[in-house]
């Protein structure tokens, strides 16, 4: 994926190096980043499902409601398998790392609205697409001034006008 500013490489490449350096928090109440359960990304060899990691990553989420939001994850992730290219585990850490800039400019979603909302932009398209890129492409929208409906407008508007995949013989 090819970025265009320098500053959003260099932001992505902090956030993707560091552990947020949090202090934790009480984890009967909240589940923060610094869980000690729950990695900071998930990478290729973790056991976790990657519904169940993003419903205990988001912060400020009570964790009595983890089991629900993993649920709901969960169909989210498996309607996302169907619209990008990108398989579970990397459309969660790239998720996480939207919404972790988003909240860093002031502009906080739920990484299920941002999760819903990338894909609802996408699917126009009946072809499937690059999540890291569709969210880059979000992130700068949003960095433009326009609110979340208006930025994901415009992302809906720019996929549904690529041509249809062309039909494959078998």
């Amino acid at each position: 994926m090819r970025f265009r500013t320098a500053p959003t490489l260099a932001l992505l490449l902090v956030l993707g190096a560091c552990d947020g350096g949090e202090p934790a928090q009480d984890t009967a109440v909240v589940a923060t980043k610094s869980d000690a359960e729950v990695p900071t990304w998930l990478s290729p060899t973790d056991g976790m499902e990657p519904a169940v990691w993003l419903a205990r990553r988001e912060p400020g989420q009570p964790v009595a409601r983890a089991a629900a939001r993993s649920d709901h994850l969960r169909h989210s992730l498996s309607r996302a398998k169907e619209v990008f290219i990108e398989d579970p585990r990397m459309i969660a850490n790239r998720t996480v790392q939207l919404g972790q800039m988003l909240a860093e400019a002031g502009e906080p979603e739920s990484y299920t609205d941002l999760l819903e909302g990338l894909e609802g932009a996408a699917s126009p398209t009946h072809r499937k697409q690059l999540y890291g890129e569709l969210c880059q492409h979000y992130y700068n929208s949003r960095q433009q001034g326009l609110d979340r409906a208006q930025a994901l407008a415009r992302l809906t508007e720019r996929y549904a006008a690529q041509p249809a995949a062309p039909d494959v013989a078998p």
